[in-house]
């Protein structure tokens, strides 16, 4: 048994591959490296990959066998479709009378816009019959004439019954092409955008399944006996079979890994998280612990696709700075990676003898506003870097930190074009910068009804100095920068935990039937490693809609970190009584079990009930939870039953929007159970059980039940 194990998470993106090794026990980042990415070489990416893992091992001293769990982000389902670099698709409709008007119409798929001038290559083929395989292998033979490299197979209502696409699939077998059934892609309803998301999918399939293949046998043969993992593009993992079903799910992954990070090292409970790079800002949101997802818009189109929801704005570290009629109109979108050229603040003072400003085109086609130094050393770009530096906004020890009097005699000369002293002028530049980052932040605050009060702005990446912190003094919002956050993907891609959705549309859901769709996504990250004792599982269910969604995530082993750091009573008050806005004398503790301490205080409101808010702080001192207005109940898992059928029916308000179960949430062990999304009382119960199964009688159980307004 070695000393400690590691995992290893590679981040393989555009121009770089970078990896990281993290302690398994203490979660504390032990080493990193990047290389770059090797899109060219005849092993594609799958090379740049070992290479990076051979130099991650060497340089922290363990060998292929010590890795406990190991993962990969990739961008390579993005660029296929960004680029058009996909197969031909045979997509297979069938059905007769009305239901063959339906699937013929979706041979329009192939008008689907990849890229400017380059749309979608798609074959289409009826059979009327699945269950005709001389019928299905005329099909089969006429797309592959026409140059199809994987089937899809879809039927109308095959969501319900799903017995057709199957035959279809086993017909076609003999082909040797790879193939999908709509069906195993989504079990959503609706044939057309189910049908868009399965052709989608399949586009990139061939592609995908070549470079798993290549990675999974890099992997083996460096000697790596832990499963090979893959980003999705929720903030999760997934087994490498599973990436091969379902290769759409690692698109728009990259940003995904960020806030992974961010969630599971920093620890964010409600915040929006900011990646911030040479040209651009990722802009995400983590809400009550746990990153915000919607579906994702593919090729214009909306899909069944869960993804991060993320908001991009041309702003970056290195973006260049735009002055017209003495003042600073714009920063970006153009940067100086775009424009090759060199930061200023990074040159030597040597460098910038002599220097007068000038303004340029990046390139041919940009308005000829932007600004550049030339001097002594050559031309050199202003960023948003170097704003930020002037100002002595970039820590010690940051990538982006240079010499702060380098950075003020770089903006020396743009001070006195706008009239002004440089930190004056460094200031509009970041303001003008981080303008357009604001708004976005801003929606996404009333979008997802963040307390401004409470969440925390974290950014990432290495140009976060350039943003986050001069937002977070606009705002007025707590604003860091996370640890390491220049591999902050990375290390999201080794912390990540295994997941998995799975929806169902099912009119009237019963207790059981939603129990069931509960079973399954459990089932299905048990299946692709996780430990079953620490899956957590999250349901809703959406009556309008009638979907009933299970999300699971558990880890790939059971993680007990290192408490010799842990928070003690005054350092888990003192985070309660800032995230509450009070003085610690005034918060008291409601609850606890071995893992959380419940704190709240009372506001009282004239001629109006007081209020309640409660914030959860697990042993890292780290706030968990929090709660507008909320009741705190302690129980045991005997006792628990009849306790919440009381607290339920108490809380439970009835009106023309029908009946509405408080959100409920359970403190049971290491885990907070968030039953929120369940409206309907004798399914929430019924899940509220589900969780407590298997669990001695006297294990303490926290009840916080918040009544829906």
């Amino acid at each position: 048994m070695t000393a400690y194990r590691i995992r290893v998470g590679i981040d393989v993106g555009g121009t770089f591959t970078d990896a990281v090794a993290v302690d398994a026990t203490t979660l504390r980042l032990l080493g990193q490296v990047k290389v770059p990415t090797s899109h060219h070489h005849e092993d594609g990416v799958a090379h740049g990959i070992v290479k990076a893992l051979d130099l991650l091992l060497r340089q922290v001293d363990r060998a292929p066998g010590d890795i406990a769990f190991l993962a990969h982000g990739t961008t390579q389902a993005t660029n296929a479709l960004l680029e058009g670099d996909v197969a031909t698709v045979g997509l297979i409709g069938i059905g007769t009378g009305p239901g063959a008007v339906l699937t013929r119409r979706l041979a329009a798929l192939g008008r689907l816009e990849l890229a400017p001038g380059k749309r979608l290559p798609l074959a289409y083929a009826h059979v009327a019959d699945p269950d005709a395989p001389a019928a299905v292998r005329t099909a089969v033979d006429e797309l592959t004439a026409a140059g199809a490299q994987v089937l899809v197979a879809t039927e109308p209502f095959a969501v319900d019954r799903p017995e057709g696409e199957r035959a279809v699939l086993e017909a076609a077998r003999s082909a040797g092409l790879p193939m999908t059934a709509a069906h195993e892609i989504t079990s959503l309803y609706g044939l057309h955008k189910r049908t868009r998301t399965a052709v989608v999918n399949a586009a990139i399939l061939p592609r995908m399944l070549a470079t798993a293949d290549l990675v999974d046998a890099s992997i083996t043969k460096a000697g790596v006996i832990a499963p090979l993992m893959v980003m999705r593009c929720d903030g999760g993992v997934m087994a490498l079979d599973e990436m091969r079903r379902r290769p759409l799910l690692t698109v728009l992954s990259g940003p995904a890994a960020g806030v992974a990070g961010a969630l599971m090292q920093e620890r964010i409970s409600e915040g929006v998280f900011l990646e911030t790079g040479g040209t651009s800002t990722d802009i995400s949101v983590v809400r009550r612990g746990k990153v915000a997802v919607r579906h994702a818009t593919m090729l214009g189109k909306t899909s069944y696709l869960n993804a991060l929801d993320v908001r991009t704005v041309g702003v970056g570290g290195g973006s260049m700075v735009r002055v017209a009629q003495g003042r600073v109109t714009d920063v970006g979108p153009r940067s100086a990676h775009i424009a090759g050229l060199p930061y200023a603040c990074f040159a030597d003072l040597d460098d910038l003898r002599d220097a007068t400003l000038a303004t340029t085109r990046p390139m041919p086609d940009d308005p000829d506003d932007y600004v550049v130094l030339d001097a002594a050393g050559g031309r050199f770009a202003i960023t948003m870097t170097c704003a930020a530096n002037a100002l002595g906004r970039v820590p010690e020890g940051d990538f982006a930190r240079c010499d702060q009097e380098v950075a003020k005699a770089a903006l020396a000369p743009l001070a006195a074009v706008l009239g002004v002293d440089v930190p004056t002028a460094a200031a509009r530049i970041l303001d003008a910068g981080v303008a357009r980052v604001r708004e976005v932040v801003d929606a996404l605050v009333r979008d997802y009804r963040l307390d401004p009060d409470t969440a925390v702005l974290v950014g990432g990446g290495g140009g976060a100095a350039s943003v986050t912190p001069h937002l977070a003094a606009l705002t007025g919002m707590t604003g860091r920068i996370a640890r390491h956050s220049e591999v902050i993907s990375p290390i999201g891609v080794a912390l990540a935990l295994v997941r998995e959705q799975i929806a169902r549309i099912i009119p009237g859901a019963t207790q059981e039937q939603i129990l069931a769709v509960r079973a399954e996504a459990e089932r299905a990250v048990v299946a692709q490693g996780a430990a079953a004792d620490g899956v957590e599982v999250e349901v809703t269910v959406d009556p309008q809609t009638s979907t009933v969604r299970a999300t699971a995530t558990g880890a790939t082993e059971l993680r007990t970190q290192d408490r010799s750091h842990s928070a003690d009573d005054a350092e888990r008050l003192t985070a309660a009584a800032a995230s509450l806005k009070t003085d610690p004398a005034e918060v008291r503790v409601l609850a606890k079990t071995s893992a959380h301490t419940v704190y709240g205080i009372e506001v009282r409101r004239w001629l109006r009930a007081p209020r309640r808010p409660i914030r959860v702080v697990d042993a890292d001192g780290v706030v968990r939870l929090h709660a507008f207005d909320a009741s705190v109940t302690a129980t045991t898992v005997g006792a628990a039953p009849e306790l919440l059928a009381h607290l339920v029916r108490e809380g439970t308000s009835y009106g023309d929007g029908g009946v509405r179960a408080p959100a409920l949430r359970l403190l049971l062990g290491s885990r907070i159970a968030d039953l929120s999304g369940v409206l309907d009382p004798q399914p929430l119960l019924a899940l509220a059980r589900s969780e407590m199964r298997d669990r001695a009688v006297d294990e303490p159980v926290v009840a916080v039940v918040e009544v829906r307004s």
